[in-house]
């Protein structure tokens, strides 16, 4: 049982953020739904729910306009592959907004970070292999394998 779960609050479209989700991580899948119909009890949202990503449980209200997601806190998708971090950055990242060192906005404004599962070893060698790795990802937009690895062998 997962003691501590994610609560992804929107302001009312918790039922689309959820079937985007859905669409985007193959391994992902819907706990439990709650439908309310417009004007539902006490809400005029739609639909909140619990969901699975590989197995990382996070709840979706509809909560209503007070709170928005900011980059104090984002989702973080560990990639083995380029054509990974590819696909991912590409289906989060439509109708949102690009940005900086692997992280993105998704159309609903949660942040996420796209990264190879390499990066922890790469940055965990030494300082100086370290320094060269951070140097390298902070020119970036998406993360390159082939660039962080071309810095961690110091070329």
């Amino acid at each position: 049982m997962q003691k501590i779960t994610p609560f992804l609050w929107f302001d009312n479209n918790a039922g689309e953020a959820i079937e985007f989700y859905l669409s985007v991580f193959k391994d992902a899948k819907i706990v439990n739904a709650t439908r309310y119909g417009k004007g539902g009890p006490g809400r005029r949202y739609d639909h909140d729910g619990h969901l699975q990503l590989y197995g990382q449980e996070f709840m979706a209200l509809n909560g209503g306009p007070m709170f928005k997601f900011t980059e104090a806190i984002s989702l973080f998708v560990k990639c083995d592959t380029q054509e990974e971090i590819d696909e991912f950055w590409e289906k989060l990242s439509a109708g949102g907004q690009k940005s900086r060192c692997g992280w993105l906005k998704d159309k609903y404004g949660l942040s996420w970070q796209i990264v190879p599962t390499a990066l922890g070893e790469y940055l965990g060698k030494d300082a100086a292999t370290s320094q060269r790795v951070m140097g390298a990802l902070m020119q970036m937009d998406k993360l390159d394998i082939k660039g962080l690895k071309k810095a961690y062998d110091g070329k």
